[in-house]
């Protein structure tokens, strides 16, 4: 494939990639389906042409992907405002995001140990991954939503995404050391862990915001993102959750003025600050936006339907998105008491942690893939069938809400006006006596 062919391709994607997000936005259908698509296609015509040669996407959808979820909670956090009248909110999403999750792991577990015959770690394993909402998707499908509920989808989908990962690595160092998932000492130490890490989350976030003021060139922000990238290779290296000083530090910079302390505002100039947040915001967003085009894309470019030869992936991922969809319905009616679904039992996408986790999966030298029934094509099952339900699920309950809030906001005008239309015709009346 020469350079001119490259160079029409690569603009043409992020066109088709902005129209899919567009056309998104209009109709609440989930743009990654229509890139995941595209990359299909394009795989499939490809291949009719004799290209087959594609191993380099082993190694770049997994940096794509990283990269993918490092801007998406850094620019879902950098959309949060911490308030004392959203501290419940902030507490419902945590919880939420744990037990679900839990369950889901739970449950999973026992069916692919007691129904599929999988050994107790590959099931563990394999099970975590699934359990896990894509805050890749569910960020900007929630935006047709209610402001409450916009903002519940993203405490709760980002908290799933650092605590799937951080079990996820959790459960692979015991495995690897040949221990038990479950113990006090193990426990214990994963809790230390986490407080230790949102300590220096805390000091390298007052150090990247000071140097973010502090720095004079007109080129500053791809450098703070490169650092934070950093900060995530390190923690990776070590086993970290990273992903908790990325979102600590979008939180902080969404909330400087609530959080920093007032002597400290003293020697800032708070409106260039906001302005130069502002502006950091808007890179984050376009980056996040090209990072995620090309890592959907080339996911479904890896894709080949000729691998989709049998009806059992579609079985097994269908069973599993119905177990875990009656989990989360469980939970939000016995913590909501309500019968009637709301939109939020819909919104539980799979998706990017998913695929990065199950590339993951495949560097682990002590347990084979190759003999696991939960595969790439129940993974994509899995993903396209909960994109679904969270689209139908949305369409479904949107159209009321969307009614009630017009009605809300147009009543009191509508008010307003009948009342100087009332005055209007008295003073006229006034008027004709006279």
């Amino acid at each position: 494939m020469n350079t001119l062919i490259i160079l029409f391709v690569f603009p043409l994607l992020i066109i088709f990639s902005y129209l899919f997000d567009a056309f998104s936005r209009k109709t609440k259908f989930p743009a990654v389906i229509l890139l995941m698509f595209t990359g299909i296609v394009v795989r499939a015509i490809m291949s009719a042409y004799g290209y087959d040669q594609l191993d380099f996407l082993d190694n770049l959808i997994p940096v794509l992907g990283t990269i993918g979820l490092i801007l998406i909670v850094l620019e879902g956090a950098l959309e949060l405002e911490i308030k004392k009248d959203k501290l419940s909110l902030i507490l419902k999403g945590f919880f939420a995001a744990l037990v679900i999750l839990v369950l889901n792991i739970a449950a999973l577990q026992w069916i692919f140990t007691n129904l599929f015959q999988m050994n107790t770690q590959l099931a563990t394993l394999t099970a975590i991954p699934l359990a896990i909402i894509s805050s890749a998707v569910a960020i900007p499908s929630a935006a047709g939503l209610l402001e409450q509920d916009r903002e519940f989808v993203v405490y709760e989908s980002t908290f799933s995404d650092i605590l799937g990962i951080m079990i996820f690595n959790y459960a692979l160092r015991q495995f690897e050391a040949q221990q038990a998932l479950i113990g006090t000492t193990p426990l214990v130490s994963l809790f230390l862990q986490i407080l230790g890490v949102i300590v220096i989350s805390v000091a390298i976030t007052y150090v990247l915001f000071r140097l973010m003021r502090q720095i004079d060139h007109h080129v500053k922000f791809f450098l703070i993102l490169a650092l934070l990238i950093l900060v995530y290779a390190f923690g990776k290296l070590f086993h970290l959750p990273a992903l908790v000083t990325i979102f600590i530090f979008g939180i902080f910079l969404s909330n400087v003025k609530s959080l920093l302390p007032q002597f400290l505002k003293n020697y800032l100039d708070l409106e260039q600050t906001e302005k130069e947040l502002h502006e950091f915001h808007i890179l984050t967003a376009e980056s996040t936006f090209i990072v995620r085009t090309f890592f959907f894309l080339f996911f479904g470019f890896s894709i080949q339907l000729s691998d989709f030869n049998s009806i059992q992936p579609l079985f097994y991922g269908v069973l599993i998105i119905l177990i875990m969809l009656l989990l989360r319905y469980t939970y939000f009616t016995a913590t909501t008491f309500k019968i009637k679904p709301s939109p939020l039992v819909y919104m539980s996408p799979r998706g990017l942690i998913s695929i990065l986790l199950f590339i993951q999966l495949k560097e682990v030298g002590f347990i084979d893939l190759s003999t696991s029934p939960i595969d790439e094509r129940v993974l994509l099952i899995i993903i396209l069938s909960s994109m679904l339900v969270m689209l139908i699920g949305t369409l479904k309950k949107a159209e009321p809400s969307e009614v009630e809030n017009e009605i809300e906001e147009e009543t009191p005008l509508t008010v307003e006006m009948n009342i100087d239309s009332h005055e209007l015709s008295k003073n006229e009346a006034e008027d004709s006596l006279n």
